[in-house]
């Protein structure tokens, strides 16, 4: 997001293969950033959305429909101090609103009391993920992006590959996936089926799908920071370009004054003040694979991204092995869920810890997926 707005601003050629889409009423909360606009005031939050549509990409292997199996909200509080990405479980069985219809026609389809998070996209579109999401976090999401398979691979190669850390070799079939235990460097294919992969890391589930692909996400954000890579005019514009032909845009962000503003804010953030949690869950109590949301862990999130404070992360998540900072400690120990969390700082000014239901990561520590193997 940052390749695309720290250069397509500056290249107003790029803006005219540009998708957009309008996402109604939702769009109006978005009147503080208008056409032109140079500076964002308070806190800014983008819903982008991963569509497995195989229609027009490179990997096609058969597989028909429509649906957001990846949905990462991000945050960055009014201040500007602080961003988070927080990755909603495509198995999380939730309340639909109504949705707009393809023309903006308000409450075109039904609501609905439970469906799977990844369906909202074929139901209503763009829109329909965004109102789900919205009523879900309670959040207000005025903007919002969409990307394809394409869109991963050829930004990974824009990049030159994202080195990750494996402690065990991964080997999954379902997404033809091998890679050996160490450092490697995914690019291209590899790179998408890495984050597609769940049966090859943890416990095979969703929400160690999620987990690997914040081992990723950290990793991009790191080498991003210690590089000179949106600093370099070719670099950033050749991921600017991929962005632009490869991404749908909520209509409210296709401005060069968005884009610029964005950049702006992206940029200056600290590694250290960006954090990737994953939103909280349990198993569903009667649909077998599926999550229900833990709402009491999830209202304290929330709150806590919405009052600005700073925080820190106490759990990683399932198939994550943090990278210890002395050489003896065991890699691979695995914290207590069931540790008492501290929710009130003694220092007014210390960051909260969040419960460790709430897992994730900060951008600056190394983690690795233990990756396994699945045949």
């Amino acid at each position: 997001m940052s390749g695309v707005a720290t250069a397509a601003y500056s290249v107003w050629g790029l803006y005219n293969g540009m998708q957009t889409i309008d996402l109604g009423d939702a769009g109006d909360l978005a009147d503080a950033v208008g056409f032109g606009a140079d500076e964002i005031e308070g806190e800014l939050t983008v819903l982008l959305v991963g569509t497995d549509s195989r229609a027009g990409q490179s990997l096609d292997d058969g597989e028909t429909g429509e649906l957001n199996d990846v949905n990462l909200l991000l945050h960055v509080s009014a201040d500007h101090q602080r961003a988070t990405v927080v990755s909603l479980p495509r198995d999380l069985m939730v309340p639909v609103p109504s949705c707009p219809g393809p023309n903006g026609e308000p409450e075109y389809y039904s609501a609905m009391s439970e469906q799977q998070l990844n369906s909202t996209l074929s139901i209503g579109g763009l829109p329909c993920v965004v109102a789900t999401v919205s009523e879900l976090t309670g959040m207000d999401i005025p903007y919002a992006a969409m990307i394809t398979f394409d869109g991963v691979i050829r930004m990974s190669n824009a990049l030159g590959g994202v080195d990750v850390c494996l402690t065990e070799p991964i080997v999954d079939e379902y997404t033809d996936l091998n890679l050996p235990a160490g450092v490697n460097n995914l690019v291209g294919l590899e790179a998408l089926q890495f984050l597609r992969t769940r049966h090859g890391v943890g416990d095979g589930g969703d929400t160690s799908r999620i987990s690997n692909q914040q081992v990723f996400m950290s990793a991009l954000v790191r080498q991003l920071k210690s590089s000179s890579t949106l600093s370099d005019p070719i670099k950033v514009y050749g991921l600017a370009k991929v962005g632009v032909e490869n991404m749908t845009l909520s209509s409210n962000m296709a401005t060069t004054g968005f884009m610029q503003a964005v950049a702006s804010i992206v940029r200056d953030i600290d590694i250290d003040s960006i954090n990737f949690v994953q939103y909280p869950s349990n198993a569903h109590p009667y649909a077998p694979g599926r999550l229900t949301p833990n709402l009491a862990a999830a209202q304290t999130l929330f709150d806590v991204l919405k009052s600005g404070q700073a925080f820190d992360v106490t759990a990683v998540g399932e198939g994550v092995a943090e990278v210890p900072e002395d050489p003896a400690a065991d890699p691979n120990a695995v914290q207590d869920p069931n540790a008492p969390a501290e929710t009130e700082p003694a220092d007014p000014n210390a960051p909260v810890k969040l419960p460790p239901a709430i897992t994730g990561q900060r951008a600056d520590n190394e983690t690795c997926s233990q990756g396994r193997t699945v045949l």
